[in-house]
């Protein structure tokens, strides 16, 4: 029981900075896809939730400038900007989980002052979504005889 607790506490930990390892740590695991969206969405949605009042806080007690002259528009701010116009909040959280990072996400979805309740009815949506796509597709994979003998 110990070391199912340590496993999943482990993944969980990995999950608050990269989605992607939920499920493939997951099924390395052993875990089943109840277990993988489990422990893949807990970790995502403590980041969101953590974030999103961490960030509220930096806003009111630090004025953060690293740099004084600092390029307001990058070919990284321009490709979010154009997600943004494109798709919306909802855009941002279907594609925090592939492409960016659940931080990530949540930084820009707070930049863009969307309310707090949408962001975690967002994100929380997103994660479920992709948690069962991905833990689906890896025990599918692993369940083809060719992929089960190189992992042996």
């Amino acid at each position: 029981m110990i070391a199912y607790l340590i496993k999943f506490i482990s993944i969980f930990f990995v999950c608050l900075f990269k989605f992607i390892g939920g499920p493939v740590l997951g099924a390395a695991a052993g875990y089943n896809l109840l277990e993988i969206v489990t422990v893949t969405v807990g970790g995502m949605m403590t980041s969101v939730i953590g974030m999103t009042y961490l960030g509220d806080w930096f806003k009111s007690h630090w004025n953060l400038r690293l740099t004084q002259n600092r390029k307001k528009f990058t070919p990284k701010t321009r490709r979010i900007v154009r997600v943004w116009k494109k798709f919306g909040p909802i855009g941002i959280a279907v594609l925090t989980p592939v492409i960016l990072t659940p931080i990530g996400g949540t930084i820009v979805l707070n930049a863009f002052n969307v309310d707090k309740k949408k962001i975690f009815f967002y994100m929380l949506l997103s994660a479920l979504f992709w948690a069962f796509i991905l833990g689906f597709s890896i025990h599918w994979l692993l369940n083809i005889p060719f992929f089960d003998y190189l992992l042996r």
